[in-house]
């Protein structure tokens, strides 16, 4: 038994577990290229933004891979998960790498291309 604010007991295992994001919708239809555009576009630029380059590969690594692996990455790469679906996560030096929902599931009302 335990209330919302309990920590877990040692032995537990990892307390940020990797989880799949909730479904989310985009505000507008969008097809999978132009999903495959939006993560390509903020692959290439985020680096950019602050943070260490081989952060943001293992994250990007990490939302491209199944949970497990996923998993894998960040502890290996010494990434410290705020939020278990990975929208915000923090390097060991503190910087701050926050991810949007189209690089980590698909939205709910994509349309698939034909």
């Amino acid at each position: 038994m335990g209330c919302a604010g309990s920590t877990p007991a040692k032995g537990d295992g990892n307390a940020n577990k990797i989880r799949k994001p909730k479904p989310w919708k985009h505000p507008q239809p969008i097809t999978k290229s132009q999903l495959m555009q939006m993560r390509e576009e903020f692959w290439d630029t985020a680096p950019h933004y602050g943070g260490r380059k081989e952060i943001w590969d293992a994250l990007q690594a990490a939302a491209e891979a199944d949970l497990n692996l996923a998993q894998v990455i960040v502890d290996s790469a010494g990434v410290i998960v705020q939020n278990a679906d990975l929208t915000i996560c923090y390097d060991e030096r503190g910087a701050k790498y926050e991810l949007p929902k189209y690089v980590l599931s698909e939205p709910t009302n994509l349309i698939r291309d034909s």
